[in-house]
């Protein structure tokens, strides 16, 4: 078993392959996967200035940027998954981020007035994004952030060049966000532990056996304040301009595309116990979601959720 890692987005990468002899060695390995990902930190971060997404996002209200392929694939997941939960999820929502304290430009983290709030929400929104052949335009002043679903992106993007490496064994993560396919030495599937969402200590709450599939755990417990009572998490419905204030503490999502899983994982924070619950049953979203309640926390998971990662608990 060959296990290789490192540094990206403010976070770590870590790939494990089962080797035999006409298979690449790690430094082969690590030199591809470092190239995907200093691409996709060019093209997506919103923490350097000189970014292909963070240039587009100085600009002014209708003006366009070209773009490379993978940033306007992006946006096109982004268009979709906004649609589809009807305007919760959006990529546009960095100057909220911002105001509330959130943001790579955030000053302190507080409720804002609602000037400010009204202000900023002009400025948010994935309809003023389109896309004109290799340009993205915007006739607002936009922000794109793509932290939903570039990590996932860049697991994808890996796991292809592993496989076109001839690696068919493999678990593949970027920031937490991961996708394994094929068995390990033993022959036993590759298996993934879900936390339970605390913020005192890390406790494994599921074991996952995982083949074939990403899995994204989306979570508002590491990332939140509380003022006049009430908690503020990170996650944001760009519907309200706010937080969400819901009970939903995680979720953790299973689909072929780790991209997907990553922005689903995400999408149904957002939409909550009973909307997000709804939305993946219509749409056979394989979903784990971790529900505060009164006594701790209350375990709801669906049928494709229990197909497709072994429906083992342990």
């Amino acid at each position: 078993m060959e296990s290789i890692s490192g540094p990206t987005m403010g976070s770590t990468w870590s790939v494990k392959y089962l080797r035999h002899a006409d298979l690449p060695a790690p430094t082969e390995v690590r030199i591809e996967v470092e190239k995907i990902l200093a691409e996709v930190d060019q093209q997506m971060s919103t923490y350097r200035s000189d970014s292909d997404i963070e240039r587009f996002n100085d600009l002014p209200a209708n003006r366009c940027q070209k773009m490379p392929e993978p940033v306007l694939e992006l946006v096109r997941v982004g268009e979709q998954l906004s649609v589809q939960s009807e305007g919760s999820f959006d990529l546009t929502v960095e100057p909220l981020l911002n105001l509330w304290g959130f943001g790579p430009q955030a000053r302190e983290e507080k409720v804002p007035n609602p000037e400010a709030l009204a202000e900023v929400r002009q400025r948010v929104g994935h309809a003023h994004l389109r896309i004109e052949g290799d340009r993205l335009c915007k006739d607002a002043a936009v922000e794109v952030d793509f932290n939903s679903i570039a990590a996932g992106y860049a697991v994808d993007r890996i796991a292809a060049k592993l496989e076109a490496m001839g690696i068919q064994n493999y678990l593949a993560e970027a920031t937490g966000e991961l996708k394994a396919s094929g068995r390990k030495l033993d022959g036993s599937p590759w298996r993934v532990a879900l936390e339970e969402p605390r913020d005192d200590q890390q406790v494994a709450q599921r074991i996952l056996a995982v083949d074939g599939y990403g899995v994204s755990t989306s979570g508002d417990y590491r990332n939140y304040f509380q003022q006049g009572g009430r908690r503020y998490s990170h996650t944001f419905d760009a519907r309200t301009g706010a937080p969400v204030l819901h009970t939903l503490a995680s979720v953790t999502v299973i689909h072929p595309s780790a991209l997907m899983a990553d922005g689903l994982s995400t999408l149904l924070l957002i939409l909550g116990p009973e909307r997000g619950w709804d939305y993946a049953e219509t749409h056979g979203i394989g979903a784990f979601f971790v529900i505060r309640a009164d006594t701790g926390f209350v375990i709801r998971t669906n049928q494709a959720f229990e197909r497709l990662s072994g429906g083992k608990t342990e």
